[in-house]
Order: structure tokens, then C-alpha cells, then sequence
């Protein structure tokens, strides 16, 4: 078996007992980047030296016999919104196209701690805004699985790069399904933490009271042992919460599993509603009880989501004016600078997001727009605390449809939009999920979404881990 197809414990293991080194392994995946990526694009920046560097003081670690951490040594890649200290952090843009970051997000941090090797930074639409990666500044991100098709998005390029075997695991934000849907295109495992579970300091902001940091794997173990070392308490972000420990432990016999009508509706592609389904009965066959739930304010979340993401957008993205940092374009005067630095920085989907976001915040429109939909997202949070009375998790399909062709969409926003369809709810409700790889439609992955409640992301990772193939 090659190396890349080990789990993140069994390179553990091996590591210890010195079967091979840090300096093997990182030099193994980036020789895979560099025969990959020119057809996948996943990545953006690959630091190569900083990485074997990395990896060297691992081997020092194992040579003097110190105590390793089960991610010490594993290369892994961070998506290009989440600041890695002194390397390039474009956020996919134009206007932070030369940006480098002047300190490590929390998560980095964390990670460079416990001696994971960070390989570089992956490609993703522009300020995390899309669902295929096509949005980005610089070139569209290929699906592993086909490369005439999306990766998705936002996370595209940390999904494909795992995906492709080109690191162990990779870091991603959520704000809408931006780790769970490029998760279920690309066929490998997703998971979007409870808002404040993670740490966003370093992350750039998008919309922020729906991001999320979470991590991107080939397993369900794998995507336990990242969230464990990235999870918890931060004094630098005070929306991020210390995690008790909850006992998730559970039989599968006494599992109920909630199944919403409404994420079953015409639209969804039949061969994926037909690959959910059959999951669904492999855990009924396992012991579960599977009973039909209504999530009633479903059909409203996207046109929510849609009205608070670009308002939360359009207020964090005014700090890109040209003056600060990033491009700056000249000008005659200080507001030519203004308009022609984010003209000119920004790309079509961007500025159509802080239009739009300006819009619903302006006199006589924010009330009739944005306080309705935060009212809205009061109700899409009530619907899941009153399901979560009578069952345990709740399955949904990820997406309506598998992977697209690229360029399919990009013409029409809205169908764009409505990929985030069955993601977005668990956002504006602010629980944790994940997606998990369950089949294939035309040699094209399919992704399961198991939904948890508040905190309990330890249970739907242990559900996830029963499912066979």
C-alpha cells in the first residue's frame, strides 16, 4: 500500500517506529503536487521549503524520541482565506493578489504546534463566494473525479487537492456548504463545526456570522483526529466557545434518524435522491429508526441566506478600499481611489454580493429585507431545536445534483445559488455537519449530510464511521 493511502494514524504509527520519515512523507506528496496539479489547479502557492523544513524538525522530534503528536509530520494544505504567517494569502482575489499574511490564524497555529507540515495554500472562489471555484481571480480548480467538471466551492481546491492525493487532510470555510458540497463533488469527507467551535481568528471574514473552519479529509477517523487539534477556546475570537465533553456514545439500535420531506422535492437529480436513500436503509438495516420529519421554514432559507451572507459581506469587505492594503489603483482624488482600487480588485460575483448587500442594509430597505430574514433564520433554528426533540441526527442529501461540467453554470447565477440548497439551513442555525461520500451517479460522487445537534460533533462523526460501502 502506497503512503498516501494510509489514514493519518497508520502514517502515525509508522512514523514512530521509523518505517519511513516526516522528510519521505512530505517530499512523496509534493512530488504527487507537482505531477498533479498542472492538470487538478488545487493549489495557489506551494511552499516547498518551508514544508521539508518542517518536516525535518519532525524527524529531529523522532530521532531524540520525544513524544509525537498523532498530526506531527502529516502534510496537509490550508484553504487561501486562512492566514499561514509570512506566505501569500490572496483569499482567491485580485485586490489581495500580493497580500502576505503578518501572523498565523489560531488554527495554523494550533496545527504548526503539534508539527503538521503545511504544503502551501489551495485555490477557492474569491472571498469564499461560489460554489464551483470558478469565481476565483486566477484559474478554476478540476474536479479529481472528472476533470471537465467543478471541484465545487468554496473550498474547491482543499477538496480536490485531498481528493487528488496531493495532502493527508486540508483546511476549509463554511459559510453556506462551502466545505460539505466541494466535499460531496469530490467524493471525501466534510465537516462543518458548530459556529464557535473553532476558532476564525485569521480567517477573512465573509459573512461572519456563518463562517466556519473545518476540515477536509479521506476518512471519518482522519476528520476526527484534525477537529480535535483544531477545535475549542480562543481569547482572540470571542465567539469561539471552550467544548465540554459530551457522551456521544450511542447504539445504533436506539438511533432515531430524522429524514425532512422537504429536502426530497422536485429538483433533486433522481439517481442522487436514489444513492441518499439507500444509505438511509443500509442504517435502517443496522438497527435505526428512520422517521419522516418537517423542517418547515426549509424552503425560505436560501433567500435568507442570501439577504444576511452579502450584508454581513458587504460590511467586511469594506475594509478593501485601496488605502490599507492590497491593490491600489490610482486616482485623482480619495474617492476615485476608492472606486477604481475596488473596480478593478473585485470580480463580477464579489461586487455583485456587496451590491446586494448594500441594498438590504440602506434606509428604508433594512427592515423589509434583512430584519425579516434574521427574523426568518429565528424560525429555521426553532424548526431544527423542535426535530431534534423527537430524533438524534437528521440525513439529507448535500446537493440536488453531482459535480457539474464546468462553465455549465456561470452564465446564471441563481442555479449557481441553489446548489447551496440543502446546506445553508445548518449555517443560519449554527450547527455542526458533515458530509460523507455514500456513492456514485456516472462515476460521480455522492455525499450524505449528517446533521447533529449543537456541539455534538463527536456523534455524527461516530454515525458517519459505521457506514460501509
Amino acid at each position: 500500500m502506497e503512503l498516501k493511502e494510509f489514514t493519518i494514524n497508520q502514517l502515525h504509527e509508522g512514523l514512530k517506529k521509523k518505517e519511513f520519515s516526516a522528510v519521505d512523507l512530505a517530499k512523496d506528496y509534493l512530488d504527487e503536487i507537482k505531477k498533479e496539479d498542472n492538470k487538478i489547479s488545487a493549489f495557489l502557492t506551494v511552499i516547498e521549503d518551508s514544508a521539508m523544513s518542517q518536516a525535518k524538525e519532525v524527524d529531529e522530534m523522532i530521532s531524540k524520541n520525544k513524544d509525537l503528536d498523532i498530526l506531527s509530520g502529516i502534510p496537509c494544505a490550508i484553504k487561501d482565506n486562512i492566514l499561514v504567517d509570512g506566505i501569500k494569502c490572496t483569499a482567491g482575489s485580485k485586490i489581495l493578489e500580493n497580500y502576505v499574511a503578518p501572523y498565523d490564524a489560531t488554527v495554523v497555529k494550533k496545527l504548526k504546534n503539534l508539527g503538521a507540515v503545511i504544503l502551501g495554500k489551495t485555490n477557492l472562489d474569491e472571498f469564499a463566494m461560489g460554489s464551483s471555484t470558478e469565481n476565483s481571480a486566477f484559474f478554476t480548480t478540476k474536479n479529481p473525479n472528472d476533470l471537465s467538471r467543478v471541484p465545487g466551492g468554496s473550498s474547491g481546491g482543499s477538496a480536490a487537492a485531498v481528493a487528488g492525493n496531493m495532502c493527508k487532510f486540508a483546511l476549509g470555510s463554511d459559510t453556506g456548504g462551502s466545505i460539505r458540497q466541494p466535499a460531496s463533488f469530490c467524493g471525501v469527507v466534510g465537516l462543518k463545526p458548530t459556529y464557535g467551535a473553532v476558532s476564525r481568528y485569521g480567517l477573512m471574514a465573509f459573512a461572519s456570522s456563518l463562517d466556519q473552519i473545518g476540515p477536509i479529509t479521506k476518512t471519518i477517523e482522519d476528520c476526527r483526529a484534525v477537529f480535535n487539534a483544531i477545535k475549542g477556546r480562543d481569547e482572540m475570537d470571542s465567539t469561539s466557545v471552550k467544548l465540554e465533553s459530551v457522551n456521544t456514545d450511542f447504539k445504533i439500535q436506539n438511533l432515531k434518524i430524522g429524514v425532512p420531506k422537504e429536502y426530497f422535492v422536485k429538483g433533486i437529480d433522481p439517481d442522487v435522491e436514489k444513492i441518499v436513500r439507500e444509505a438511509i436503509k443500509k442504517y435502517e438495516q443496522m438497527g435505526a429508526k428512520i422517521e419522516e420529519i418537517s423542517l418547515p421554514h426549509t424552503e425560505y432559507a436560501l433567500a435568507c441566506y442570501y439577504i444576511i451572507a452579502p450584508s454581513e459581506a458587504s460590511a467586511n469587505l469594506a475594509r478593501y478600499d485601496g488605502i490599507k492594503y492590497g491593490y491600489s489603483a490610482a486616482g485623482n482624488d480619495l474617492l476615485s481611489v476608492y472606486l477604481e482600487s475596488r473596480e478593478r480588485g473585485f470580480g463580477s460575483e464579489v461586487r455583485r454580493r456587496i451590491m446586494l448587500g448594500t441594498y438590504t442594509l440602506s434606509s428604508g430597505y433594512y427592515d423589509a429585507y434583512y430584519l425579516r430574514a434574521q427574523k426568518v433564520r429565528t424560525l429555521i433554528k426553532m424548526d431544527f431545536e423542535k426535530a431534534f426533540q423527537k430524533v438524534d441526527v437528521i440525513f439529507t442529501p448535500v446537493c440536488p445534483t453531482p459535480a457539474f461540467k464546468i462553465g455549465e453554470k456561470t452564465e446564471d447565477p441563481l442555479t449557481m445559488y441553489l446548489s447551496d440548497i440543502f446546506t445553508v439551513s445548518v449555517n443560519m442555525a449554527g450547527l455542526p455537519a458533515v458530509s460523507l461520500p455514500v456513492g456514485k451517479v456516472s462515476n460521480l460522487p455522492v455525499g450524505l449530510q449528517i446533521i447533529g445537534k449543537a456541539f455534538e460533533e463527536d456523534k455524527i462523526l461516530s454515525i458517519g464511521e459505521v457506514f460501509k460501502n
